[in-house]
């Protein structure tokens, strides 16, 4: 008898597979599948330009950077007056759900944002994406709670929202800008049908994925209508000090009644992989005993049962970070904010060299011109879908993100987004090259 048995299933030990209709309806959601659509793409096409990934430039990493800044938050412990053993505690074990290098952010925060919090209002996340989840769990108490987005936003906000099983409902940001009339009409219309909405997701400064910024008047008409409508402003806010200039303030620094959830990432100023961000969340809870405490503390009960505490090592590389640059992340990102500033304006000359205003207006095509931040809109007259992406890619050898990946409630059929930060001058010069012939044959073909 040869060895080549063919073993047959007994009705004991047949497997069975699991239902996806068993499984929690956000796994159906298509947004949860928007990034492994895109990974298979360049994958698939490892010879094609991407314009796609928001990550930072990979030439700012130096592999010996991270010992340098451990070695800095080690010093620093020590200058404190840590013991040996206090360091060995603070390095290896289990750390304060909260985080342990609240007081280094906040100090941080108040140089470079002019956002004055205490550090026990803070909470140290793995990423922004954390901070996230915890706020929008924290808000939402019951099922006619909602939470309002700008639109069109960051697929994580809404991803978060799915698994959780919260409703969103979209606020358009129209070209010229988000209206605080769309705002309140959006309002006024959950509450008349019934439901409660907590709060409303932007990102003021350089969104991803439109890249515009909110002015000044319309920072202040926000903070006003979610005043008087009882409602909270989560402002996501990375790319400010990725990006050339004297940024407008933040929301929070303008906040004067506690109205503004601050989230904040590490990711593109000091780097990815260390998975660091924070939540600045000072509102005041009122228990049933009249008893108040910060809205950070519920944040870290939830955050103990999640991922129990932000990675120690991850927090001491970016607290090494923060005193390196005397806790200005202005200065630390100094050089990579102008070369980000530059990958944008040669972006935009590229596209303007290879679709000139005569042309680009005889075939429909426009796109807007952000000063800083990693991304840009552009609108063309046929489907940007995938299909669209897929022969993108093959035919043309350039890669971009589909702008409906970005709309909750649909829209953004006819823009993709391109990401400037991950590229050098010559790809963006070859892959704007590639992709307005892209543009050129597919508007023939539609």
């Amino acid at each position: 008898m040869g060895l080549d048995l063919v073993l047959e299933e007994s009705p004991e030990t047949a497997v069975h597979p699991l239902r996806k209709d068993d499984l929690h309806p956000s796994l159906s959601d298509p947004v949860l599948d928007t990034m492994t659509f895109l990974n298979e793409v360049t994958h698939r096409f490892p010879d094609a330009i991407s314009f796609a990934p928001g990550r930072p430039y990979d030439g700012f990493f130096d592999t010996e950077q991270i010992f340098t800044y451990l070695r800095r938050y080690l010093d620093h412990l020590a200058a404190q007056g840590a013991t040996e053993q206090d360091v060995r505690t603070a390095m290896y074990q289990y750390g304060p759900t909260a985080g342990q290098i609240r007081e280094i952010v906040a100090d941080s925060l108040r140089k470079d944002e002019d956002i004055d919090v205490p550090a026990e209002s803070i909470v140290i996340t793995v990423g922004a994406q954390e901070a996230m989840l915890l706020v929008v769990r924290a808000l939402t108490a019951g099922p006619e709670d909602t939470l309002l987005v700008a639109s069109p936003c960051y697929v994580g906000i809404t991803g978060v929202a799915r698994l959780l099983g919260v409703p969103v409902t979209a606020v358009e940001e129209r070209e010229d800008g988000f209206s605080r009339a769309d705002l309140e009409a959006a309002i006024l219309r959950e509450r008349a049908r019934g439901r409660r909405p907590r709060a409303l997701y932007v990102i003021p400064d350089h969104s991803n994925p439109s890249g515009t910024t909110m002015d000044l008047p319309t920072r202040h008409a926000l903070l006003e209508v979610a005043e008087r409508h009882g409602i909270l402003l989560i402002e996501d806010s990375p790319y400010r000090r990725v990006s050339p200039g004297t940024p407008l303030p933040t929301l929070k620094s303008l906040d004067r009644s506690r109205r503004v959830v601050h989230l904040g990432s590490f990711a593109k100023t000091v780097f990815p992989g260390a998975r660091v961000g924070f939540a600045v969340a000072d509102q005041q809870v009122v228990d049933d005993e009249g008893r108040t405490g910060l809205l950070a503390v519920e944040l870290a009960k939830i955050k103990s049962m999640v991922t129990v505490n932000t990675s120690s090592l991850s927090q001491a590389a970016v607290a090494g970070a923060l005193l390196a640059g005397d806790g200005r992340l202005s200065v630390l990102n100094a050089e990579p904010a102008a070369y980000y500033g530059d990958a944008m304006r040669t972006t935009l000359r590229a596209l303007d060299a290879r679709l000139p205003e005569a042309r680009r207006t005889a075939l429909g095509v426009r796109w807007n011109e952000p000063t800083g931040g990693f991304f840009l809109t552009v609108h063309v007259p046929f489907r940007a879908d995938n299909a669209a992406l897929t022969r993108s890619a093959q035919e043309f050898g350039v890669i971009w993100t589909p702008m409906t990946y970005f709309y909750p409630q649909g829209g953004g059929h006819q823009a993709l987004r391109l990401s400037t930060s991950y590229l050098t001058t010559a790809d963006i010069e070859e892959g704007t090259e590639r992709l307005a012939r892209f543009i050129e044959a597919q508007a023939s073909a539609s």
